[in-house]
């Protein structure tokens, strides 16, 4: 692999890889997009930059960052501090840290078991993991959608990194059979986020 130019953002079509690139592509940050296989024949070469051989991967010409959240956050810093606003970083990171460790965590089941099985693993999808999630998602999602009935946005009165990160896997939702349909509130705020075009099709124009 050769050294990377300046400001390089390597991606690809996953759940976390499309949030960056769609945080990228709202702030309108000055960014090399580059699609990456580092589980795949790069490993080896992607290594030295991040030693999880995983995307996203964020490359300055002083900073390499891996993991969504640090890049989204170093975006905002550069770019648009509104996204992640600095008098209320404890409050977008509450939701950043409720995604991660509670709502999307359960929706990843669906996510993996339904998407990511199908076309990696040689083994159907672990149905018994499936229904174990769902209790949890539905549990979770009845915060989110009871939380949502006083406002539009999860903090302030724009979109910020808070819904992008809580809307991780929602865009897979009808694929990974994500059980939205007792959730208005949940669909009604993330159709709002699909009128963004960032994040409706982060990869338009890219590979």
């Amino acid at each position: 692999m050769a050294p990377p130019p300046a400001d390089t953002l390597y991606y690809s079509h996953n759940l976390n890889p499309r949030v960056a690139v769609a945080v990228a592509r709202h702030l309108r940050a000055p960014l090399r997009f580059v699609r990456a296989d580092p589980m795949g024949r790069e490993r080896a070469a992607f290594r030295p930059i991040n030693p999880n051989t995983r995307v996203p991967i964020l490359v300055e010409p002083s900073l390499t960052l891996w993991e969504t959240d640090a890049i989204a956050m170093r975006l905002a810093e550069r770019f648009d501090e509104g996204f992640w606003p600095p008098a209320r970083r404890a409050e977008v990171m509450l939701w950043v840290s409720w995604a991660a460790h509670h709502f999307t965590s359960a929706a990843g089941v669906f996510y993996f078991e339904h998407i990511v099985v199908p076309r990696y693993f040689d083994r159907a999808p672990d149905l018994a993991a499936v229904q174990a999630a769902d209790g949890d998602f539905r549990g979770f999602a009845a915060i989110l959608d009871d939380t949502l009935a006083s406002r539009r946005w999860l903090v302030g009165d724009a979109p910020t990194y808070a819904d992008f990160r809580v809307a991780a896997a929602l865009p897979f939702a009808e694929e990974a059979r994500i059980p939205l349909e007792p959730f208005p509130r949940i669909r009604a705020w993330h159709g709002r986020l699909q009128e963004l075009d960032a994040w409706r099709d982060p990869f338009a124009g890219l590979d």
